[in-house]
């Protein structure tokens, strides 16, 4: 193949992808306007948001993760043009997505009296536990919203959740400005400001949703057919057959980064503010990835869905190259910014000092986490879940945890050593997924001669 046989697929990877990276980039952009708001406000309070978001997101994550199985199933669907089972399976969705929220929101709120005993500073916890609850409060909404983006997307469209996020985005960072500092009469709340406005347009997202699905008619005929005979239980178990390997998978990586919050913690809060600082910027990076990752389950998942496996070969192939190039640009930026971006989070000296060398293994770190990212949504998008899952407790529990443990302490490199723990393990993780991919891809191929 030569360069223009991959021209076609870079356009239409691009245009599922575009929408889904400005989505995810505004998540992130909102996190990093937590964190550099919050920051200026207080160290503590920045460390706080940090640890609080360490445990929200270890949970938060396994249900995101457990509901973007929805979207190769209804892409398979969709493109055989079998509406019926597309409306089962939004059905379905939302009802599945109400039980894991509400055990989802459960577990968390049992874990609010434990904070104290993870060997985090007494002030740090003050004010993580406010944080923390207002976020639990708008997870279940922010769920629904999750379901019916997965949904659409499972359909071939990014573009409404990308619009409804982009506004309300907005509207968290006004909202952070109001109560994180006090504005318009409202008293300074610190961290639990910050809490407080996700949890507010976490509430509005799936309103919009909801809203952006009844005004076209193409997306609302699916809500027509539903019927109290289309829940069943055979059709929840394949959403949690499907779902649930993917949420495990994504929540060893979120494991990984929340006990390396944890474990970095144990040096000082400088170095878990610097920590954060590294991880908030990375994860701006990340976001593209994530956007090019869902486009390849889309792409990958019709193609599949049509047997046409030479065209999903050739998109896959396509979201890797596209990653390479993203992810060389991501890493020349912060490696060459790495002395002027921790001055956007903070003013404290040390923490800058620390958080500068880290952005440098956070720009190599790129490179790993998007190919595994597009590697994990090739897989995705034939719904092969089981084994990667299994590749992910090998990389990132087995590998990186013990890994990153001794690089920290024993061998002295601080926050950095977690950091090339991250680097290694991720890594492999590309690897085995890609591989995996190719394998099944070349399977298909022959079996179909």
């Amino acid at each position: 193949m030569v360069f223009r046989d991959y021209i076609p697929y870079y356009i239409k990877n691009l245009a599922v992808a575009f929408p889904v990276m400005l989505t995810q980039l505004g998540a992130a952009m909102v996190g990093l306007a937590d964190s550099i708001m919050v920051g200026h406000y207080s160290t503590t309070d920045l460390a706080a948001v940090s640890f609080a978001n360490g445990i929200f997101f270890t949970l938060m994550v396994f249900s995101m993760g457990s509901l973007m199985g929805i979207t190769p199933l209804v892409g398979h669907s969709f493109v055989r043009r079998e509406d019926d089972r597309v409306a089962a399976l939004f059905q379905n969705g939302l009802l599945f997505t109400l039980i894991l929220g509400v055990l989802t929101c459960g577990v968390l709120l049992l874990c609010v009296p434990f904070m104290d005993k993870m060997g985090q500073d007494p002030a740090v916890v003050e004010a993580a536990r406010p944080y923390l609850v207002a976020r639990i409060i708008g997870l279940l909404p922010f769920l629904f919203f999750c379901v019916q983006k997965q949904f659409l997307e499972g359909l071939g469209n990014t573009v409404v959740a990308m619009l409804i996020c982009m506004v309300l985005n907005l509207l968290n960072i006004l909202l952070n400005w109001v109560f994180i500092f006090g504005h318009w009469g409202v008293e300074p709340m610190g961290a639990f400001g910050a809490g407080l406005a996700s949890m507010i347009s976490s509430v509005l997202m799936p309103l919009c949703f909801f809203v952006a699905i009844l005004c076209k008619a193409e997306w609302r005929k699916y809500l027509g057919m539903f019927s109290k005979g289309k829940l069943s239980v055979s059709c929840l178990s394949e959403l949690r057959r499907v779902g649930f390997p993917i949420g495990i998978q994504t929540t060893m990586e979120t494991v990984l980064f929340t006990l390396s919050f944890i474990m970095v913690g144990w040096i000082s809060k400088e170095s878990l503010a610097a920590h954060q600082i590294a991880n908030n910027v990375a994860d701006c990076a990340f976001m593209l990835s994530l956007g090019v990752g869902a486009a390849t389950t889309i792409r990958v998942s019709h193609q599949y869905g049509l047997r046409d496996y030479q065209s999903m070969r050739m998109a896959a192939r396509a979201s890797v190259h596209l990653i390479l190039l993203m992810n060389t640009i991501g890493a020349s930026l912060m490696i060459g910014l790495r002395d002027y971006l921790p001055m956007a989070f903070t003013n404290d000296p040390e923490v800058i000092r620390i958080a500068s060398p880290l952005l440098v293994f956070a720009g190599l770190f790129q490179y790993a986490d998007g190919l595994q990212c597009v590697g994990a949504g090739m897989l995705r998008g034939i719904t092969d879940v089981r084994r990667p899952m299994i590749y992910a407790f090998i990389t990132y529990v087995v590998v990186a945890l013990p890994l990153g443990w001794l690089l920290m302490f024993p061998a002295g490199m601080g926050v950095n050593g977690m950091w090339v723990s991250f680097i290694v393990a991720l890594s492999l993780a590309a690897i085995l997924f890609l591989t995996r991919f190719r394998r099944l891809q070349n399977l298909f191929l022959l079996n179909q001669k």
